[in-house]
Formats: structure tokens, C-alpha cells, sequence
């Protein structure tokens, strides 16, 4: 079995690449030939899905998004991978537009979150769209989790990181984590889920421990076993 995966990216770019390394760096792989075929679109051009959440002006990004899973398929992608939280939102109102499935990755953490951690309290950490959708919320909640939101004064440092930071090509801010890791730690959480691919990039670059819990590693995981190669 050898299955293309496509890749919808660009939100952000950043993540999209790092999502790359993940899946090489996961897949048992001797020769180019055993690596995942991946059709990649970086469309840094999608309008923000925080913005267009908060405003209820979905239309854009309906559009747009719709527009690249077609253009994925007609590429002869079998399944579609979505390296942004926020956009599972969309996602969720389009997947029944195309003819091939999308690669949850809620679903999919929350499920293996609920795997390490049964009856666990999960901070989520995300951006104020994906907040408040509940997408994490929800499926949380479906696997007997406890979701765990952060004050408002907590979420503007989450915000200040993705939008101030990563995406502007920063690295994190060091102090302001520190202060939210010690409240998360301080209400109880077993773990936070990095529900944002900034995030993920602070994961990353940082070597943050497993307390963290990255939705965008689990993507990468399903995406190697989807495509029918070998997980290391």
C-alpha cells in the first residue's frame, strides 16, 4: 500500500515544515522509496480562521479551504492531512464536500490523550478561535477527559505567543511561559495540549517535556500509517 497524503499548510508556514521533518523523522525509512509521497500546499494565503471565527464570516475561508481539498484530491492525494488546530473548524463543515477523508487531528489526540491519561484534567492551550469553536472541548469531553481553559489573562499570554512570537518569526517568550506552565501546573492538568502548531513549533525548538502534548506529532504519526509506510 502506498497512499499520497495531502498536505494542507501555510497556516503557519512554519508549522508546515516542521510537520514535514515530523513525518520524515517518524517513518522507517531505508531508501526515498519508503518514505510517505506527500503533495504539500503551502497556502500562507488562507485568511486567518481566528478572525473569521470571532466575526462569524466564515464564507472566505469556506471557499478558499474547499478550494485546496479539491485541488489535493484532483492531485491524487487519498487522504488530507491539516497542519493548523483552528482550521479542523472548517474542515468539519467541508468534509463532506470532497471524496476522500480528512486526517483528524483532535480526534485523533484526543483519543490518545485519553490513552495516557484516563479521566485526566487537559489544559487546553489554543488560539481564542479554536477556544471558542470547543473543538477541543468536545472531543475531549467525548473520551471522559476534563477540559481545562485557561483566564483570560492566561489566553492573552497563549495569544501573545502564537501571534507576537512564532508567527512573526520570534522565539517564545521565556518568562511569560514560565508564568502559564506554573498556573496550568497549579490547577491541577496532567498534561497541556499544545493546541495550536505555533505551539507546537515552541514544543519543538525548546525541548519541552512530555507534560506537553503535541497534536501535530500524533498527525504525523497517522499521516505515516495512513499512507500504508512503516512507523519507527
Amino acid at each position: 500500500m502506498d497512499r499520497m497524503i495531502g498536505v494542507l499548510g501555510g497556516m503557519g508556514s512554519m508549522a508546515s515544515q516542521l510537520f514535514y521533518k515530523m513525518v520524515l523523522d517518524r517513518t522507517d525509512a531505508k531508501c526515498d522509496q519508503e518514505h510517505v509521497r506527500m503533495l504539500i500546499l503551502n497556502d500562507s494565503s488562507m485568511p486567518d480562521r481566528t478572525k473569521a471565527i470571532l466575526s462569524h464570516d466564515y464564507d472566505k475561508v469556506d471557499r478558499q479551504m474547499l478550494s485546496d481539498f479539491q485541488l489535493l484530491e484532483r492531485g491524487g492525494c487519498e487522504a488530507i492531512a491539516i497542519t493548523c488546530n483552528t482550521a479542523h473548524f472548517f474542515a468539519d463543515r467541508l468534509k463532506d464536500k470532497i471524496g476522500i477523508p480528512i486526517i483528524h487531528m483532535i480526534e485523533e489526540t484526543s483519543a490518545e490523550i485519553a490513552r495516557r491519561h484516563p479521566g485526566g484534567r487537559v489544559a487546553v492551550l489554543a488560539t481564542d478561535g479554536t477556544v471558542q469553536t470547543g473543538l477541543y472541548q468536545k472531543r475531549l469531553e467525548k473520551y471522559n477527559l476534563i477540559p481545562f481553559i485557561p483566564s483570560e489573562e492566561m489566553q492573552k499570554i497563549v495569544m501573545y505567543q502564537i501571534y507576537d512570537r512564532i508567527k512573526k518569526g520570534l522565539p517564545w517568550d521565556k518568562d511569560a511561559w514560565m508564568k502559564l506552565e506554573q498556573y496550568i501546573k497549579d490547577n491541577d492538568c496532567c498534561c497541556a495540549v499544545m493546541a495550536c502548531t505555533e505551539l507546537s513549533v515552541i514544543k519543538e525548538d525548546n525541548n519541552l517535556d512530555d507534560f506537553y502534548f503535541d497534536p501535530m506529532s500524533v498527525l504525523a504519526e497517522k499521516a505515516v500509517e495512513y499512507s500504508g509506510k512503516k512507523l519507527k
